[in-house]
């Protein structure tokens, strides 16, 4: 079962500095946070917040909002104002955007202090973060790196992106600003977590992981769980984004579920189900589908096996909360923490095992 302690199991996180971005903190021995970005047009306030909500429903710690224009930083008093999470200005260029959305109540700004200018816009920059309790994310992008970087490497690579990101920390160290995160992301794999990897060794700030323009929801996902998963398996990253060509509560679900596959945040229902085969007693894969949209709305961190037959079902029901085995004949075993506790039919068993889910994860709420 889920509390069960397995030494082999458990992942040494890497020891970084402690930041605040709104009422959250981020690094050290915090959870791993989940955030997504938006793609409404920003001053279409409604719309903004109606996706913010719609991310947050499905646990989203934080939002980042995009902010290209004025229009956009003058619609973020507002969004920040209704927003239940914090949120996160993205910041391209224009560094009076970046004031306008830190004045506007935004908990952190992502820029890229290469684009922004020159030194002494950044100085202006870091007293409105100062001045507002905000913190930043400085985003280095293997697609924007500084003109003299490309010159030197003659590509993007693992140490131009380092050597970018560590120009940009002792930029705002020496500003005397620390309250900030640094990511360095790239489309490769392979490029993304190198740079990763050799960052991690140069520096003790938070770390944000993605692999950015990932792609569609199926592709993207994959390509982003070898990427991230390769990373937090080795004890790197403290907030995370899956950036998929896809809605945004997308994101957030996947980004769920590769770190519960990692035992780093227990969140929802995580189903463990076979591929089915012609043993199976049931439908597996329509059930599957069925339960996972039924029990979307739990938060409490529960584990469910659902099992097309005996060849692995109670082995797997040993592993879990709650389980279901098909056992022919139109009926199924129920197990409850890992051990079998009654029959049910297989027309029942859908409804059957919401209730149970939902049962438990109320008294789960009323323990804490």
């Amino acid at each position: 079962m889920q509390n069960s302690i397995r030494p082999w199991k458990n992942i040494q996180r890497r020891k970084s500095d402690v930041i605040n971005v709104g009422n959250i903190k981020i690094g050290g021995e915090n959870p791993i946070i989940v955030q997504t970005m938006t793609n409404t047009i920003t001053s279409d306030v409604k719309a903004t917040i109606n996706q913010i909500n719609r991310c947050v429903e499905v646990g989203s710690d934080v939002v980042r909002v995009s902010c290209p224009d004025k229009d956009s930083t003058a619609a973020m008093k507002t969004i920040c104002a209704e927003s239940p999470v914090p949120i996160i200005a993205d910041i391209h260029f224009h560094y009076k955007r970046a004031i306008e959305a830190i004045e506007a109540g935004a908990a952190c700004i992502r820029i890229n202090p290469g684009n922004i200018g020159s030194k002494e816009r950044i100085k202006e920059v870091v007293r409105a973060v100062k001045a507002n309790n905000c913190s930043m994310r400085i985003g280095v992008n293997a697609g924007s790196l500084e003109k003299e970087l490309l010159e030197k490497y003659r590509e993007p690579t693992p140490d131009a992106m380092i050597e970018s990101g560590l120009a940009h920390i002792k930029l705002l160290e020496d500003l005397d600003f620390h309250n900030f995160k640094i990511s360095v992301k790239a489309s490769d794999v392979f490029l993304s977590s190198a740079a990763y990897i050799g960052l991690s060794e140069h520096t003790t700030k938070p770390i944000h992981l993605g692999i950015t323009e990932a792609g569609g929801r199926l592709s993207g996902t994959v390509k982003s769980s070898v990427g991230l998963g390769y990373l937090l398996w080795m004890g790197i990253g403290d907030t995370l984004r899956v950036s998929l060509s896809a809605e945004p509560e997308e994101e957030v679900k996947a980004g769920f579920e590769i770190l519960k596959s990692l035992g780093l945040r227990h969140h929802g229902v995580q189903i463990i189900s076979c591929p089915s085969c012609a043993r199976q007693g049931f439908d597996v894969i329509k059930t599957v589908s069925i339960l996972e949209e039924r029990l979307s709305h739990i938060r409490e961190p529960i584990t469910l096996s659902i099992i097309g037959c005996v060849v692995n079902g109670p082995g797997e029901a040993l592993m879990t909360d709650l389980g279901f085995t098909g056992g022919g004949a139109g009926s199924g075993m129920v197990y409850r923490m890992g051990k079998t506790d009654h029959k049910i039919d297989n027309a029942e068993m859908i409804e059957h095992l919401v209730k149970m889910v939902e049962t438990k994860a109320a008294a789960m709420r009323s323990h804490n």
